[in-house]
């Protein structure tokens, strides 16, 4: 089954979680296509994260730390 999240491109924002520029917006709208793909299903907090790890404000290390945690739902 398909689902789809609320990407605002104007605004950049993806289900309400405000990006600083289009470019990272836009790579993390594919990173989480992809893993949606996958079978993952996006929440704010997971958008989050993966925003702050894309931006470098997070570490690999710490968002398999996240991930273990099950922190994005």
């Amino acid at each position: 089954m398909f689902n789809t999240i609320e990407i605002d491109r104007i605004n950049l924002t993806i289900m309400g979680v405000k990006f600083s520029d289009f470019e990272t917006l836009e790579s993390t709208a594919n990173a989480l296509g992809s893993n949606m793909f996958e079978g993952f299903k996006p929440t704010p907090k997971g958008i989050e994260i993966i925003r702050d790890y894309v931006t470098g404000k997070i570490s690999l290390t710490e968002l398999v730390a996240f991930a273990k945690q099950k922190a994005y739902v």
